[in-house]
């Protein structure tokens, strides 16, 4: 979030409530945050206490921990690695917890030698700052405790009716979505894009890894994004709207056991398009695969279509597309079973593939999420991939309770 001074340094109060940020100046007061404020900070870090329940995790860290000291512990190698990952995440949140209450504590101690003129408004400033993105960093974490949030994700973008003007939409949100991973360290993977004919994208699928909970805070991006502009297609200068779909899924890996019915399968082949040497266009090493699932409630069938042309070997392909095809069949079993919490939401505000989620209107310089009512008229920021305001605001509206 951009930070601009107006005569002084400023104070940032968050709002529990809707888990957006209002900057509030304060030109005539003593201190650069109140006692509230500061009571503020230290009210959410004993609730952290709590609700991480920070005394049975140290237990359950020492416990694991030993684990690991046996002196056959690395005799199975796959189970040690599942050990040393159990160990890794318990210390994870120990370690966060730390840093909150380590900031919480030394604003408190900033405030105090501030009163004896021993550190400066800005120190002070800094000390509030860090305390306060720590325990943000900590709290939307906790938010995060489905076991599929962790994951790497896969994200497809479709442009929607309208032509051009769609298509060139579609390639705008792909550079959005692609300026978020790379601002957050994430690396990302194109498995395969249909550019359209004059300008734009008609599809993309890229997959998102490479750094934790990718999933987790993509998953509020699955639905309908809505562009209002003048567009530059259009020769009278025409307001059009135009519209494109944005699926997300938990990319999963070996670890994950996920069912494929070889009798359901059937595979193309084809030759991949664009740069990438000399076998393009000459040896057939795009692959798509076809699988007829079956609604395991209603019997209904419908066919999945993935393809991918990630690698110039076919073989790879073929293996990448299974993976693929093995994350949307998980995803689809996921969202049965999260069915239950999807009431919980619809009775805040209906929420459900197909609806639209997102309006960016260019000409108002403004872009607001219709589930959580954020908003922000920060247009370029958006589309340069600043998407987290969105992101948090969904995740504090919509927490989904523990299984």
């Amino acid at each position: 979030m951009p930070f601009q001074a107006v005569n002084r340094p400023f104070a940032i109060k968050c709002n529990l409530n809707s888990s957006l940020f209002t900057i509030h100046y304060s030109l005539n007061c003593k201190y650069m945050i109140t006692a509230d404020q500061l009571k503020d900070i230290q009210d959410r870090a004993d609730a952290l206490y709590r609700y991480l329940d920070i005394e049975k995790k140290k237990v359950e860290f020492e416990e694991e921990d030993l684990r690991t000291q046996a002196p056959d512990f690395w005799d199975d190698p796959e189970r040690a690695q599942e050990q040393m990952k159990l160990v890794k995440d318990i210390k994870k949140w120990l370690d966060g917890y730390e840093e909150v209450r380590t900031a919480t504590d030394e604003l408190a101690l900033a405030m105090e030698f501030y009163r004896d003129e021993m550190v400066t408004e800005e120190e002070v400033d800094a000390d509030y700052k860090r305390a306060l993105t720590a325990i943000e960093a900590l709290e939307l974490r906790n938010m995060l405790r489905q076991k599929e949030d962790p994951m790497a994700c896969v994200l497809k973008i479709n442009a929607g009716a309208g032509g051009t003007e769609a298509q060139d939409w579609a390639s705008m949100l792909w550079r959005m979505y692609m300026r978020w991973a790379e601002t957050h360290g994430y690396k990302v993977t194109i498995s395969d894009l249909e550019e359209a004919d004059e300008a734009g994208i008609k599809s993309v699928t890229m997959e998102i890894e490479g750094g934790e909970y990718a999933y987790g805070y993509l998953k509020s991006e699955s639905g309908v994004h809505r562009l209002v502009r003048v567009s530059p297609f259009n020769a009278q200068g025409k307001r059009m709207t135009s519209f494109a779909s944005v699926f997300v899924s938990p990319l999963i890996d070996d670890t994950i056991e996920v069912y494929v019915d070889p009798a359901r399968v059937s595979w193309d082949t084809f030759r991949s398009s664009g740069a990438g040497g000399q076998n393009v266009n000459k040896v057939e090493t795009g692959v798509r695969i076809r699988y007829m699932y079956q609604d395991p409630d209603t019997g209904e069938e419908e066919e999945i279509l993935i393809a991918n042309t990630e690698s110039r070997k076919q073989q790879q392909n073929r293996e990448n597309a299974m993976r693929l095809l093995k994350s949307q069949l998980y995803d689809r079993a996921m969202k049965k079973r999260l069915e239950a919490q999807a009431k919980i939401e619809a009775g805040k505000k209906k929420i459900e593939w197909g609806s639209q989620i997102r309006s960016y209107v260019f000409d108002d310089r403004r872009v607001k999420d219709h589930r959580t009512n954020y908003q922000t008229t920060d247009v370029d920021g958006v589309m340069d991939g600043k998407i987290d305001g969105f992101i948090k605001a969904y995740l504090m509206e919509f927490p989904v309770v523990d299984e």
